[in-house]
């Protein structure tokens, strides 16, 4: 067993974080709360992440960029980009316009992933009935081996 020597007092200390280092959802989270933009899900403004940065000198812009993926790819916010003619900053105030391509490529986005959830249901679907018929062939199985079992233990 060793000991650890005694801590030196001069020694300058290690700096203590008041609050931890925010993950991509978390930044999400804190978005929602101060930012109507954030919090009604409407069109972001072209390089709002560089506003967020301003604005959050600590967070990491590896944690912005990955909040920003998360909270484009949703589904809520391609509805609204669909739709969308204006771009919001920060505070909700217009910056810029949503182009008709970028109207398209969350229309887009948007027929592939209901016709993916689709597909899965149905393949879902299939599976389950496959399921099915085979448990009822193996019951009719069962019960045919019983009626045979019954008829030649009789004998």
């Amino acid at each position: 067993m060793t000991i650890d020597p005694p801590a030196d007092p001069s020694a300058p200390e290690t700096p203590v974080r008041d609050q931890p280092a925010l993950d991509p959802r978390g930044l999400l989270q804190k978005l929602q709360e101060i930012s109507p933009t954030f919090r009604d899900c409407k069109p972001l403004a072209l390089r709002i992440d560089k506003a967020i940065g301003e604005r959050l000198p600590d967070v990491d812009r590896k944690v912005i960029r990955a909040a920003m993926r998360i909270h484009t790819a949703s589904t809520r916010y391609l509805k609204a980009m669909e739709k969308g003619t204006h771009r919001f900053d920060l505070d909700g105030h217009e910056d810029g316009e949503v182009t008709e391509e970028h109207r398209g490529h969350a229309a887009q986005t948007l027929k592939e992933r209901f016709a993916e959830v689709e597909r899965r249901r149905r393949e879902k679907r299939k599976e389950e009935q496959a399921r099915q018929r085979a448990e009822e062939a193996e019951r009719r199985k069962s019960e045919k081996m019983q009626q045979l079992l019954s008829k030649f233990s009789r004998n």
